[in-house]
């Protein structure tokens, strides 16, 4: 993994699987399919709650950015539901019952610390088990292995690209919050912050090359490209740069700008008429 700072030490641990490192199994494909579906059933009453690839993008976002950002806070931005306690507004989402809210919840802090993890192990190979892999989709894939004639209803459809999806989520946070990506002042971290969003940005345009491969099926009709697969694994390594650098610099720190002390015959600021050695100034 690349990183604009000093490498750590070589780790002393062993190597341990991800799962192992949480000491908890991973999310199943069974966990991901109930999220699609309170996904999709928030959709029914708000047509713009994203897809979970989506989510999975923003989420990566979320966790590295340089500021801790509530829960609440990022709910309410991605999928537009009122924080608890509060009236759902008529225009936004909500979930469609307390238990929806908190099976959401619950599955979406597992995969929170499963992402986290992963982006806090060291990798140097994106085969390892520890390594952070994103949970995207194939649609382009997907449409390509069915019949000819599911296919037709999908004709003139602008399908997206392999971790298109995904990508748009991750910079969707990122515009939500600029000033938490805002370039810091060494130039040497700017431009790497710089370099490390660009490959992310580079997976948000479409795959106009010829595809060559399946990137999650080795048996399956070819729908994306070389080059896209090499440009997901600079993303992925990406991600990891973005969570170093962040934790490094830690949260930014506000300028604290002390007013002028007014001079000892200068009338006092409080607005009383008298100077202020014989108000505020004095002793």
């Amino acid at each position: 993994m690349k990183t604009p700072f000093p490498p750590a030490p070589p780790s002393t641990s062993a190597k341990l699987p991800l799962a192992a490192a949480l000491d908890a199994p991973l999310l199943e494909a069974e966990a991901f399919d109930e999220l699609d579906a309170i996904l999709d059933e928030l959709r029914s009453r708000y047509d713009e709650t994203p897809q979970w690839e989506f989510c999975e993008g923003f989420m990566a976002a979320v966790i590295c950015s340089r500021r801790p950002i509530a829960e609440d806070e990022y709910l309410s931005v991605l999928l537009a539901t009122p924080a608890p306690g509060e009236d759902a507004d008529p225009e936004g989402g909500s979930f469609a019952s307390d238990a929806q809210r908190e099976r959401f919840l619950t599955l979406w802090k597992q995969r929170w610390k499963e992402v986290e993890t992963a982006l806090d192990s060291e990798v140097d190979s994106l085969e390892d088990e520890r390594c952070y892999h994103p949970e995207v989709m194939d649609i382009r894939g997907a449409v390509a292995d069915m019949p000819p004639e599911e296919q037709a209803s999908f004709k003139g459809e602008e399908l997206p690209a392999f971790a298109q999806v995904w990508a748009l989520g991750f910079m969707f946070a990122v515009e939500s919050w600029p000033d938490e990506w805002t370039a810091p002042r060494d130039k040497d971290a700017a431009k790497w912050l710089d370099g490390a969003l660009q490959a992310v940005v580079a997976m948000t345009e479409d795959d106009s090359a010829a595809p060559e491969v399946s990137p999650l099926n080795e048996e399956g009709a070819p729908s994306t490209s070389i080059a896209r697969l090499n440009a997901f694994g600079e993303a992925i390594w990406a991600v990891y740069d973005l969570r170093e650098l962040w934790k490094t610099l830690g949260p930014k720190v506000d300028t604290v700008r002390k007013e002028a002390t007014p001079g000892r015959n200068d009338l006092c600021y409080c607005g009383s008429g008298k100077k202020y050695k014989k108000c505020h100034g004095a002793g």
